[in-house]
């Protein structure tokens, strides 16, 4: 537990060498959870510590946010969110979420970044055999492996894109064409998401 909290702590004290909109407060955070170290109280130093992270976590979404694209024109959004999740939520994570719709027609894009998950669905961009099973293929999407389900009867479909190894971009479609699924899916940034760190 000690070896742990000293990681962390350090991990997080560069991280907050780096943030802006939350900076006095994670570096207090983290000063307290110093201090409480340093008089033995674990306990405390620990939820300091813990604090300071889930505020680093949600600048992240907040990035993440202002990646997702505008409505393309004809179609309307509503505005994007984020949540910083603990790994005991859904195995944790960050992720960012908008919704755009054209009746009868709704399109969602999610961006999901460090969360545990993560590993086991880049497998599926590492194994064409994997992606291909259920009717997906291959494909490049601004530059980024994709991997396109789209059912033409049902007008429905989604698309998953693997940026850097860290991030995974899934847009889901209802009664859309599969042209309007891969415009939204081209509209994402992938060289600012690969770049926030």
């Amino acid at each position: 537990m000690v070896k742990y909290t000293k990681c962390l702590f350090a991990l997080l004290a560069v991280i907050a060498f780096s943030v802006t909109v939350y900076a006095d407060e994670i570096t207090d955070s983290i000063n307290e959870a110093l201090q409480n170290y340093k008089d033995g109280k674990h306990s405390e130093a620990m939820t300091s510590l813990n604090y300071a992270s889930q505020l680093i976590a949600q600048k992240k979404g907040g990035e993440l946010q202002s990646l997702l694209p505008k409505p393309l024109q004809g179609w309307t959004a509503e505005d994007a969110t984020s949540q910083a999740a603990g790994v005991q939520m859904l195995g944790g994570g960050v992720t960012a979420e908008r919704h755009y719709r054209k009746n009868p027609g709704s399109i969602s894009i999610k961006i999901l970044t460090d969360s545990p998950m993560l590993q086991s669905m880049m497998m599926m961009f590492t194994n064409p055999m994997m992606a291909t099973t259920d009717g997906g293929k291959m494909e490049k999407i601004g530059g980024e492996k994709a991997i396109v389900k789209y059912n033409a009867g049902n007008k429905d479909g989604n698309i998953n894109i693997a940026v850097a190894n860290r991030f995974l971009v899934t847009l889901e479609g209802n009664d859309v064409s599969l042209e309007d699924l891969k415009t939204y899916a081209a509209a994402v940034d992938y060289k600012k998401l690969a770049a926030i760190p």
